[in-house]
């Protein structure tokens, strides 16, 4: 079984508080992306939250990235509509993360898939963040399964990030398409 996981597509990162140019252009390629994984049957997907608490800017993170994003509860954390429309009624699976990396991730495909996948395919915002954090703790789950990055449902927080990220990944046997 192949396992699609989408990465944050959250109104924060795509409209809100942390989007940019990049990321709400990736929006379009994932519905597309999104369309096909879902309809098939051979393809388990699951898609990461992050989610914040009001005490955010008492957090490591809120101390570093001052901008208060994916509050739970509120509209920037939820998936960007045109996501949530293809994700309903489908088996898919959301796994919310506190972090840059689910260490959560692994289990919960183990799971999905009734054991080790044949490939993960990730893809989401941003790159150099989340996307490059989950496709290495897979890698390290998973060190025999191949991990694929689809850069182009990525976005960065900037482009050199995520090229830079995508170079990295690379590096570290992790498949860009």
């Amino acid at each position: 079984m192949k396992v699609f996981v989408m990465i944050d597509m959250q109104n924060d990162f795509i409209s809100g508080a942390l989007s940019n140019a990049e990321t709400r252009e990736v929006l379009p390629v994932m519905v597309e992306r999104l369309k096909e994984a879902v309809a098939d049957d051979n393809t388990a997907v699951l898609y990461t939250l992050d989610t914040h608490y009001e005490n955010y800017m008492e957090t490591k993170e809120g101390r570093n990235l001052p901008v208060p994003h994916c509050i739970k509860g509120t509209n920037g954390h939820r998936i960007a509509d045109e996501l949530l429309e293809i994700l309903a009624d489908t088996d898919s699976r959301a796994v919310e993360k506190i972090t840059f990396g689910s260490t959560a991730l692994a289990s919960e495909i183990t799971e999905m898939c009734g054991g080790i996948p044949d490939e993960i395919e990730l893809a989401g915002v941003c790159t150099d963040i989340c996307v490059i954090s989950n496709a290495m703790l897979l890698k390290s789950a998973f060190p025999e399964v191949d991990i694929i990055v689809n850069s182009r449902c990525c976005a960065g927080t900037s482009p050199e990030s995520h090229q830079r990220a995508l170079d990295a990944m690379k590096m570290c046997q992790i498949t860009i398409i």
